[in-house]
């Protein structure tokens, strides 16, 4: 095995160690939250997280034999032929598992009083089933066509361009169908939405805006570098949104593309891709698997809370303890410099912060 082949393995190696940890965190943050089971959306992340620990259990480490071996993983066809088949499931539901999460993003922040009425967990278990049909419909086509097999170009049991080579236009026809109401559907649906949603975000942003100046134009004495403080946190929540859904669109792009494009190239290459670029670009679209347990789940504050409370269940600490021991430390450093300008900023605090 070369250098890049030993780079390939470690990266997928460390691919598999952050998926599996990751997925699992948000798992038991879901089993131990009960707010966060009565979600809608929480369907919609347990269905993504099941997906990714799937993958990272089932096809990753088959990839990672495949890498070490140079050559053909699993021992048999059969085992090759169900990696196969769940590459195509599970990556076809995952990408619509996000769609779903960009749609009901959109339903929240655009209809918010309205939004219990119309996502309701039915509806949400409605949207799964569709997920769920696409995506076995387009997984079994392949796996009974015997269109699924190990690709040396991608080192994975995954769609096989030598095994469907008697096939011809109708695998062409398939690939080119299951990208498009995949990969290209879910891309549109998540720009739509979330394009949407900043433009509800800058208006309330604007909104904010103008009750920020006039209450600093009305407050003549106060001390500038608490004026200053308050002109920061006016453009970092101008940028807040911003960074979110670019966060959301572009690790979709960064991770999918690559391999997407690569797979329609080799439909109409003469000649053949490069294992090197193959390999890379599956590797991009398992990182995924890693990115999408921190997007969607770890950094919002309600599955934070969760971990620290987990944490501290753990280490037999109290949090109300450890939290009161905070605010004593922080009180007292602060005690010394606890003047008018503090009473002025948090006075400030309640009409910047709706």
């Amino acid at each position: 095995m070369d250098a890049a082949g030993i780079a390939a393995s470690a990266l997928i190696l460390g691919i598999i160690v952050v998926s599996l940890l990751s997925n699992v965190v948000v798992l038991i943050c879901f089993l131990y939250n009960a707010e966060i089971r009565k979600q809608v959306p929480g369907l919609f992340i347990l269905n993504l997280t099941f997906c990714n620990l799937l993958l990272s259990v089932c096809n990753m480490p088959l990839t990672l034999v495949g890498l070490v071996t140079t050559g053909y993983p699993g021992g048999s066809s059969g085992i090759c032929q169900i990696a196969g088949f769940l590459d195509t499931f599970l990556t076809t539901n995952s990408m619509l598992s996000m769609a779903a999460l960009s749609i009901d993003r959109w339903v929240a922040v655009v209809f918010p009083l309205s939004y219990h009425s119309r996502m309701r967990r039915r509806d949400a278990v409605l949207a799964l089933s569709y997920t769920w049909i696409h995506s076995l419909c387009f997984a079994l086509v392949a796996a009974c066509r015997s269109w699924v097999g190990y690709n040396q170009v991608y080192a994975s049991c995954t769609l096989c361009n030598t095994r469907a080579k008697g096939a011809g236009t109708q695998f062409m026809v398939f690939t080119l169908a299951l990208h498009t109401l995949t990969f290209l559907l879910t891309l549109v649906v998540m720009c739509v939405t979330y394009l949407k949603v900043l433009k509800v975000a800058r208006f309330h942003c604007k909104r904010i805006d103008v009750i920020t100046m006039q209450t600093l134009v009305l407050l003549v004495d106060i001390h500038p570098s608490v004026r200053q403080k308050c002109l920061e946190e006016q453009k970092q929540r101008r940028q807040r949104a911003t960074k979110k859904i670019s966060t959301f669109i572009g690790t979709f792009l960064v991770c999918f593309t690559p391999y997407v494009i690569t797979r329609i190239v080799e439909l109409f290459s003469p000649g053949s891709i490069s294992p090197h670029w193959g390999i890379l670009s599956k590797c991009l679209a398992y990182s995924k698997a890693v990115s999408d347990p921190f997007v969607y789940s770890l950094l919002r504050h309600q599955y934070r809370k969760t971990c620290g409370s987990l944490v501290n269940k753990a280490l037999k600490r109290s949090p109300l303890n450890s939290s009161s021991l905070r605010i004593e430390s922080k009180a007292g450093r602060n005690t010394n410099n606890y003047n008018s300008t503090s009473h002025t900023q948090s006075s400030l605090s309640k009409p910047l912060n709706p």
